[in-house]
C-alpha cells in the first residue's frame, strides 16, 4: 500500500483519509470504529445524536450530551485509532458538544456550518489551548479561512492545525450558493491552489505543518491520488462509505444508494437557508409541489432554521431516514452516491481504495 501517512498536529495515521460526519445517527460509533481501525480517522456526527435517548423531545441538550459521551465511550472501547467529531457551528448547543467532545477523549473535532470564532472567555476554565489545538475547521472558500486564521492569530495566538476544504459536489448542506454549484470555477480543483496557497504563509508565519485535507466528491483512489498531487495532504469521504456494513444508518436507507441513478441527486434548497444535496423521493417531491409536512419545533436544534416558515422539520425528515422511514424523511448524498452497487465492509473498501490509489501511482509514473 503506498498511501502516504497523514499527520495534524501531534497525531499520524496511517492512510490520509478522513471518513466524513454524517449526522443524525448515519455515522455514530459503528462506522467510525471501523474506519479507524483501518488506519484512518473515523468520524462521528452530532446532529441528531441524542435522537434514541427517551427524553429527546423534551431535554434536547441533555440527550444530546449523553449520547455523545455513550458513542465516544464506544467508539474508543472498540478502537486505539483515531476518532473525530463533527460539529456543525449552527446547532444551538454546538458550543456544548465541542467541550463533550474533548471531556471524552476525541482526538479531533471538525467544525463546519459556519465559522468556528469562539470567544476565549466561552471556553472552559484553562482549556482553550487543549480544545483549539483539536479543532479542525471545514471552509468552502479562501476567504473563510483567512477569516478563520486572522481570528484565531488575534484571540487564540494560534492557527488551526488542519483545516478540510469541501468542494461542492459534497452531500448534505453546502458551504456554497445554488448558482455556485455547477459553476467550474468553484469547483474544488479550482478553489484548491488559493488555500493551499494561503495556508503555507500561515505556515511559515506560525512556523507548524497545517494540514490540508480536501473533500466532496471523492470516490475512489485515482481522486485520492490526483488530489495529493494537487498538494493536500489527506482527503474527507463520506458518501462511499454509507454503503458499508458499518455504516449506522438503517438498510432501507443505504438501499437509496444502491438504487438511485444519476439524475435522482439534486440540489434542494434546505429549511435552514442553505442549499443541500439529496436524493429524490417521493417526500421531497411532495415538498417540492408545495405541500407542507406538518410539524412542531420541540428542539429549536438550528440557530438559523427559521422553523415557523418552513415547509417541513428537517431535522425530523433525517432521523425518519436513518431509521429506514423513507416516506417519512429522504437521504443526503454527495453526487457520486449513484456509483455504489453493494454493500461492502470498511476493510474492503479501504483495500479497494489502496489498489487504486497503487494503480495511479504506476500510471502517473509511466
Amino acid at each position: 500500500m503506498n498511501f502516504p501517512k497523514l499527520r495534524i498536529g501531534n497525531l499520524e495515521v496511517n492512510i490520509p483519509i478522513i471518513q466524513g460526519g454524517m449526522g443524525v445517527g448515519i455515522s455514530l460509533s459503528g462506522l467510525a470504529a471501523a474506519v479507524a481501525n483501518e488506519g484512518g480517522i473515523g468520524v462521528m456526527a452530532t446532529a441528531g445524536i441524542g435522537m434514541l435517548e427517551p427524553d429527546f423531545n423534551v431535554n434536547f441538550t441533555g440527550a444530546n450530551e449523553r449520547a455523545l459521551r455513550k458513542e465516544i465511550k464506544k467508539a474508543k472501547s472498540m478502537t486505539t485509532g483515531a476518532i473525530g467529531i463533527n460539529i456543525m457551528t449552527a446547532l444551538s448547543d454546538s458550543d456544548n458538544l465541542v467541550d463533550v467532545s474533548i471531556e471524552e477523549g476525541a482526538d479531533f473535532v471538525f467544525l463546519g456550518a459556519g465559522l468556528p470564532m469562539r470567544r476565549p472567555s466561552t471556553f472552559p476554565p484553562g482549556k482553550l489551548m487543549e480544545i483549539i489545538e483539536k479543532i479542525v475547521p471545514i471552509v468552502s472558500s479562501a476567504r473563510a479561512v483567512k477569516i478563520i486564521f486572522q481570528y484565531w492569530a488575534k484571540n487564540y495566538n494560534y492557527v488551526p492545525n488542519a483545516i478540510v476544504v469541501e468542494g461542492p459536489l459534497a452531500g448534505g448542506h453546502l458551504g456554497f450558493k445554488k448558482e455556485q454549484i455547477n459553476n467550474p470555477d468553484y469547483s474544488l480543483e479550482k478553489i484548491l491552489p488559493e488555500i493551499i496557497s494561503l495556508v503555507k504563509s500561515y505556515q511559515e508565519q506560525f512556523k507548524k505543518n497545517i494540514a490540508v485535507i480536501a473533500g466532496g466528491g471523492v470516490y475512489t483512489g485515482e481522486d485520492i491520488h490526483k488530489l495529493i498531487q494537487l498538494g493536500v495532504q489527506g482527503v474527507q469521504m463520506a458518501t462511499r462509505f454509507v454503503t458499508t456494513f458499518e455504516c449506522d444508518a438503517d438498510i432501507k436507507f443505504k438501499e437509496q444508494y444502491l438504487n438511485c441513478k444519476e439524475e435522482d441527486i439534486i440540489i434542494i434548497n434546505s429549511p435552514v437557508g442553505l442549499p443541500g444535496r439529496a436524493i429524490k423521493n417521493k417526500f421531497l417531491e411532495d415538498v417540492m409541489a408545495g405541500i407542507k409536512q406538518p410539524f412542531k419545533c420541540v428542539w429549536r436544534c438550528l440557530k438559523v432554521c427559521d422553523f415557523k416558515n418552513a415547509p417541513y422539520c428537517i431535522g425530523l425528515a433525517l432521523t425518519n431516514a436513518k431509521q429506514g422511514k423513507l416516506k417519512e424523511g429522504f437521504a443526503f448524498a454527495g453526487a457520486n452516491a449513484y456509483r455504489a452497487k453493494e454493500i461492502v465492509s470498511v476493510k474492503t473498501l479501504i483495500q479497494t481504495l489502496a489498489k487504486e490509489y497503487d494503480q495511479a501511482s504506476v500510471e502517473s509514473i509511466s
